[in-house]
Formats: structure tokens, sequence, C-alpha cells
């Protein structure tokens, strides 16, 4: 009897113990995702806080088939580059509570935005370093825009009236 009872117990001390091991390990790996999750936002941040661009000129708005056009120049005043075109948006406003969202397309069409002119770039070409200005063209689908903003992908903003 009294060997039944010592395997008995050492069986429950290593079941103790494997039970405290996956214990300590499933709370220190749950503390290293959010560790690495808050270094993840705070990068986010700090590459949002750096990120800025105007728009200085804007062209008088066109009548074409099926909407409207107009160019504008966008100058990178930040620190950070500019590059993930296909999350910037365009968000056209006509003054009767109309409002468009034109997303990047390197083919102007109804709806979209594209760069027709990128400047003299010599180093990362196809991103928007600070101090580069692109000149970007807008074409709506059916509405004469009076007001425009332009949306970066991590959220900073810029708008201009027509």
């Amino acid at each position: 009897m009294a060997v039944a009872d010592l395997i008995g117990a050492a069986v429950g001390v290593l079941l103790l113990v494997i039970v405290a091991y996956m214990l300590v390990g499933s709370t220190l790996s749950t503390a290293e995702i959010v560790t690495n999750a808050q270094k993840a936002v705070t990068l986010q941040e700090e590459m949002r806080l750096r990120t800025d661009f105007t728009i200085p000129e804007t062209s008088e708005v066109i009548p074409v088939e099926g909407g409207y056009t107009f160019n504008c120049t966008i100058n990178n005043t930040g620190k950070e580059i500019i590059s993930d075109f296909r999350h910037m948006d365009v968000i056209v406003y006509d003054g009767t509570n109309n409002y468009q969202l034109d997303t990047y397309s390197t083919v102007a069409g109804p709806g979209t935005w594209t760069i027709i002119d990128k400047g003299n770039e010599i180093i990362h070409l196809s991103e928007l370093d600070p101090g580069e200005s692109y000149l970007i063209q807008v074409t709506t689908s059916g509405i004469s825009p009076e007001w425009f903003q332009i949306t970066t992908g991590n959220g900073v903003y810029a708008s201009k009236l027509l």
C-alpha cells in the first residue's frame, strides 16, 4: 500500500510541475505578445507624427466625359517618406452633401487619382521623399468638386478648396 501512495504522490507532483510550467509559459508568451503590440503601436504613432504634407497648388476643375478632373501638387513637408499610395485616398465634396472617395490608380479614370509628374527624383524612385513634390490628377465620377482632402495610409491629411 505504501508503494501505491508513493507512486500516486509522485504522479501528483509531476502533474503539478507540468501545470505550473504550462501556466508560466503561457503567461510569458502573453506578456511578450502584449509588449510587441505596444512597440508596434508606438512605432506607428511616431511615423504618423513625422508625416506631413501640403497642397500648395491646384488647377482649375475641367469637365471630362463622365465627371470632372483637376490637378494638384503634393509637397512632402514632413520627415517621413510617403510611399504607400494604394492606401491613400482623395475625398471630394461637391457642396451639396455629396462626397466621393477616389482611390489610387496608375491609370486615370473616373473615381480615381493618379500621379502624373514625379518631378526630378534621383533616389527612392516612386516614393515622395521629404522636400519633394508630386503632381497628381484627380478624376471624379459625376460630381463637380468644390473641396477635396487627401489622406495618407497612416491618417495624416490635408485639404483645399477649389
